[in-house]
């Protein structure tokens, strides 16, 4: 099984993330956010990344610690599960309709975090959360990770088709870039012979 396990604590917010690369997309998430605990909630069941992810964080400055430092730290867990990366597909993309929305979202696992964001929001806020943090969530996970992230929204008018059918393309893309080719498991997909560096 591939896991990884995060503890973070700081004076902004104090968290504890779980994940398995390997397995059925169970997830127990519980950020203080409702929104951001449904997007991550998607990203789990889509991806088959098991993901248990507790935050307690400083809702009463603002959003912004919490969804940032969930993002580092699910980032931090999938890299420490991914370990060298060896024998991973290590490419992924997904087309993803979401109603009249259409996202695609594109990943390279390749150690070089970069995000490539062309989404615009229409309205500040989404349930109780600011849709400026969800770019700023993207590319924290991409820092932690190590994963150059391409997303675009595609068409579409709903805020939450838009934002959810991003995170529903970004977990099928991960679920095909870290599964295991069964043509090369025993090497790391890279003529360099390692990615990251």
């Amino acid at each position: 099984m591939r896991t990884g396990t995060i503890t973070r604590k700081t004076e902004e917010t104090d968290i504890a993330v779980s994940v398995n690369l390997d397995g059925t997309g169970a997830y127990s998430v519980s950020t203080g956010i409702g929104f951001l605990d449904h997007m991550i909630e998607q990203f789990s069941r889509h991806s088959l990344i098991d993901i248990d992810c507790k935050v307690s964080g400083d809702l009463h400055v603002d959003q912004h610690h919490t969804t940032e430092d969930s993002a580092i730290a699910i980032g931090q867990a999938i890299a420490q599960a991914l370990g060298d990366k060896r024998g991973i597909v290590r490419y992924g993309s997904a087309y993803s309709p979401m109603d009249e929305a259409l996202a695609r979202v594109a990943l390279d696992i390749s150690g070089r975090p970069v995000l490539v964001w062309k989404m615009e929001f229409s309205q500040p806020r989404l349930g109780e959360m600011d849709t400026e943090l969800f770019e700023h969530w993207f590319a924290s996970v991409s820092q932690a990770a190590g994963i150059t992230l391409h997303i675009e929204t595609l068409y579409g008018t709903n805020n939450h088709h838009m934002i959810e059918g991003i995170f529903k393309g970004f977990a099928r893309a991960m679920r095909q870039a870290v599964e295991i080719d069964p043509r090369k498991a025993d090497a790391i997909p890279s003529t360099k012979g390692q990615l990251g560096g």
